[in-house]
């Protein structure tokens, strides 16, 4: 049996889904693109090829390899894309919530039945069908579970809206004993500059107290003073736009001082290393052209 075990962002990992890259599926039509950033790469003719983004993936395996820690990939979906496994499902303590994505993605969840049946059934959680969630937004934090969503009334005319706030406090009412708390994001279906996608595409907590984050992700700037109160402004990592375009706050980490990080976010790694953090650099940039980077293919199992 696999024992979850997930409390914040950053204790030593133990057990982690790692997404795939193998029969990707064809080039989407440009109105089947799930956000602004795929969109722009269709258009452009830059949309990224499954080899490529295998060897992302396989850098990573690798880096995971390194750290003793156990990995499981989905089962292959013939021409379906499986890399962002952090989307599908997340754990808080010691319970898996099968999130509520898509409809079009609706089979990568199945492509992990064979983790699911490790898992007691008891622990496996679904959320009801009002309440949509995805794990990007969802980041465990001790006593807090912080939570990004948008609550505008057009919620519905986002496809980059994917946690509202029945979700939020379905979340409250599974976890009483935390403080579940809500960030409003801010949304574009159309300038990936402007996309909040998820909470980890504008802000993360990283180990040794600090955190990056990216002012203008969020739409209330009460709750990103909260965010930078709570830290300490000098714990504060703060990314600019083209940074968090580049997916700068959806790094990885590995342990307290281990985080694994794209090879070309050259201003964050140097102030990681300056901060006593060992960075393990891979390429992803790839991958990063599908408004998702490490956080986003990756669901970690067990912390110790």
């Amino acid at each position: 049996m696999i024992k979850l075990n997930i409390t914040n962002e950053f204790s030593p990992l133990k057990a982690v889904v790692l997404g795939t890259a193998n029969s990707n599926g064809p080039i989407p039509k440009l109105e089947d693109a799930y956000d602004p950033k795929s969109a722009q790469h269709i258009k452009a003719g830059t949309y990224p090829k499954e080899v490529d983004m295998i060897v992302e993936l396989e850098a990573v395996a690798a880096v995971f390899e390194k750290y003793g820690v156990t990995v499981y990939r989905p089962k292959t979906i013939d021409n379906y894309n499986q890399i962002f496994s952090r989307d599908i499902a997340f754990v808080i303590e010691d319970k898996l919530i099968k999130a509520n994505i898509l409809e079009d993605r609706s089979r990568e969840i199945d492509a992990l039945d064979h983790v699911l049946s490790q898992i007691d059934p008891s622990k496996i959680i679904e959320f009801p069908e009002n309440a949509h969630i995805e794990g990007g937004d969802v980041m465990p934090h001790g006593d807090y579970i912080f939570v990004g969503t948008y609550s505008g009334s057009d919620y519905k005319n986002y496809i980059t809206a994917r946690t509202n706030m029945n979700a939020v406090k379905h979340l409250q009412s599974l976890f009483p004993h935390k403080k579940v708390k809500s960030f409003n994001l801010r949304k574009s279906n159309t300038v990936p500059e402007d996309n909040a996608l998820h909470l980890d595409c504008c802000f993360q907590p990283i180990g040794k107290g600090k955190c990056i984050i990216h002012k203008e992700g969020f739409l209330d700037e009460e709750e990103y003073n909260w965010l930078v109160d709570y830290f300490g402004k000098e714990n504060c990592f703060h990314i600019d736009k083209t940074e968090m375009y580049h997916m700068n706050s959806n790094i990885f980490s590995i342990s307290e001082d281990v985080v694994i990080s794209e090879k070309g976010f050259t201003r964050l790694n140097a102030w990681l290393r300056s901060q006593g953090f060992t960075v393990e650099e891979v390429p992803y940039f790839e991958i990063s052209k599908q408004e998702g980077l490490l956080r986003c293919t990756t669901m970690p199992l067990r912390r110790a």
